[in-house]
């Protein structure tokens, strides 16, 4: 059985997503959309399809020169083949370290990441991460070679192979024109463009987003928003997004989990492929508000009992 939702059930307008507490030993399967309805063809169906990326029990703990702080706390999750999977939660959930762990960089202190079956335990090309600063990229080199040199140093395609996926993946995020340009040249949002495309010329399993639009201006982010889901449409490549935008997480993703505040704990998922950027009015704001009430009103309810 795929992670289903159970206990504490709440829907969001007609034919809405679904809350939940998580019972993975007494859940009974969630359907993303209103009763008897069917997914679109493009969504992946969680009920029969097996998970690429599986998280299962993960503590993820690090240390300050005072004391061992706990940033997530036995996070349970799956994502699917061509998912859209979004990580929601406020700052210092934990959201972000959980992402590093999947991409390699932190050790679980209990629990395991698997990634097609197999346990994750260091860093590797078939997870590359795009992170938020604009600095990712080397300086010295040009926007063709900054896709380049990875496929050729990881010895994941051979030069000729590796110029013509950079000039394909130059091409969908709309940089033909910049391809011999250096960073300095370029504005936020095409820096940040040309890390998404460097990042989709590896062909990862799973490419892993960390708040990538978060320092950019609001319609440059809108922009970004809009051309990775148009790339999504046509490559079909499986997200794992971070953010703590509410909006954000309801256009970018068609699933969402949200995470309680620190130590982060899923405390339900939301399926959210109903909602696009054109996406607004009264039921898409009340979607967003409960979002807001259920990550905030309830989590402070928690934190007072406990």
């Amino acid at each position: 059985m795929i992670p289903a939702l159970a206990l504490a059930r709440e829907t969001i307008g007609d034919g809405a997503p679904v809350f939940g507490s998580i019972d993975r030993e007494n859940a009974e399967p969630v359907h993303p959309v209103g009763a008897g309805s069917r997914l679109p063809a493009h969504i992946v169906d969680n009920t029969t399809d097996k998970s690429l990326l599986s998280i299962r029990g993960v503590t993820l703990e690090y240390e300050t020169p005072e004391r061992i702080i706990r940033a997530t706390h036995r996070i349970d999750l799956d994502v699917f083949p061509a998912e859209r999977f979004v990580l929601l939660g406020p700052s210092g959930c934990g959201k972000s370290t959980l992402l590093k762990a999947v991409a390699g960089f932190i050790r679980p202190r209990e629990g395991e990441i698997l990634l097609d079956k197999k346990r994750i335990t260091h860093p590797g090309p078939d997870r590359i991460v795009v992170f938020q600063e604009f600095d990712q990229l080397p300086p010295w080199k040009t926007v063709r070679q900054n896709i380049v040199f990875p496929l050729l140093a990881s010895k994941t395609a051979t030069r000729g192979q590796a110029n013509e996926r950079a000039a394909y993946f130059i091409d969908k995020v709309g940089l033909s024109g910049f391809a011999d340009a250096y960073p300095h040249q370029l504005s936020g949002g095409m820096k940040q463009r040309v890390a998404i495309a460097r990042a989709l010329a590896m062909q990862p399993r799973i490419l892993l987003m960390d708040e990538p639009f978060a320092a950019l201006d609001a319609l440059t982010r809108r922009k970004m928003q809009k051309d990775l889901i148009a790339l999504w449409e046509e490559v079909r490549f499986t997200l794992l997004f971070v953010t703590h935008s509410i909006e954000e997480a309801l256009v970018v993703g068609n699933r969402i989990a949200i995470l309680s505040p620190h130590p982060g704990r899923v405390r339900a998922e939301l399926n959210s492929h109903q909602w696009n950027l054109g996406s607004g009015g009264e039921e898409f704001q009340s979607a967003a508000r409960r979002i807001e009430n259920y990550l905030f009103e309830n989590g402070a309810t928690e934190n007072s009992a406990a």
